[in-house]
């Protein structure tokens, strides 16, 4: 098969666990955001201050773009993206905590 029948489009996964640091720096970051983005409705401004003032993870998501993983990669396209975050908790001690761990479920679900 060639590369001209093959599909163009490619799921790239990524799984981040970063450790927040200072929640004052990343929730005003993410304030400074909002009110720099002159295209963003008046009530959408005030749900997403409200959002990311009172959830750490909610902040932290408004500052990650998926663009900026691939936006200087030559030849590369972003068709499409979502994100989420989330706060868990953590052990990198633990035998259990696995970056693969939620991959695996969902083999399992897929096969019945």
């Amino acid at each position: 098969m060639s590369t001209t029948e093959t599909s163009q489009f490619v799921r790239l996964r990524v799984e981040l666990v970063v450790e927040v640091e200072d929640v004052e720096a990343v929730t005003g970051a993410a304030l400074r955001r909002i009110a720099a983005d002159s295209d963003m409705p008046a009530d959408e401004r005030v749900h997403a201050e409200s959002a990311v003032t009172e959830d750490t993870a909610e902040a932290l998501a408004y500052l990650v773009d998926p663009f900026d993983l691939v936006g200087e990669v030559p030849g590369v396209e972003l068709a499409q993206a979502s994100w989420s975050s989330e706060g868990i908790d953590y052990d990198p001690d633990s035998p259990e905590w696995g970056l693969d761990e939620d991959d695996e479920g969902e083999e399992e679900d897929a096969r019945g």
